[in-house]
């Protein structure tokens, strides 16, 4: 709480007027992540004119964000965060939020919602997937073809065309 109040400029009662605990100031934080990740892919997204481009601009503001606060991503969404019910609870209504999202714009005839939200879930796991491999540094030892990490771009377009690709070919049960 020292650090966080020097951080802030105030002193550590003033910290504790505004949080009772580390563990609600940690609560707080972990919110303010999520809401900041989740209203920039859905605005972006939103602003988007063909069903593509949404998907396009969705990735592009999640790749945008990991690469503008990549410790914020990581609280989010690995370590201890998701060992501690209260946190995994937090990251899962983010995740659930943007997955609601995600599914009003699966156009499918004839598909239902249950099946729209699971595919929703997909395609936030698979960019949660992708990033997180990507933030590791993506490098694969092998002697006969030297690994060369994925550049922002390129995994934008390659989390589009999967996308793409695979929710094109969908067909209602």
């Amino acid at each position: 709480m020292n650090d966080v109040a020097a951080e802030a400029g105030v002193t550590k009662p003033v910290v504790y007027q505004r949080f009772s605990s580390k563990r609600e100031l940690y609560r707080a934080v972990l919110e303010d992540i999520g809401e900041r990740l989740q209203a920039e892919v859905i605005e972006s997204a939103a602003l988007a004119v063909s069903p593509r481009e949404q998907v396009e601009a969705g990735f592009a503001a999640y790749i945008e964000f990991v690469q503008q606060d990549p410790d914020g991503f990581r609280l989010l969404f690995s370590g201890s965060s998701r060992d501690d019910a209260e946190w995994a609870a937090i990251a899962t209504r983010i995740e659930r939020s943007v997955a609601d999202s995600i599914a009003s714009l699966i156009a499918v005839d004839g598909m239902g919602k249950d099946h729209r939200m699971a595919l929703a879930h997909g395609v936030v796991g698979m960019a949660e997937g992708m990033v997180r491999y990507w933030q590791s540094g993506s490098e694969i030892v092998d002697e006969d073809e030297p690994s060369k990490p994925l550049e922002p771009n390129d995994l934008v377009r390659d989390l589009t065309t999967l996308a793409w690709v695979g929710l094109r070919g969908l067909e209602a049960p």
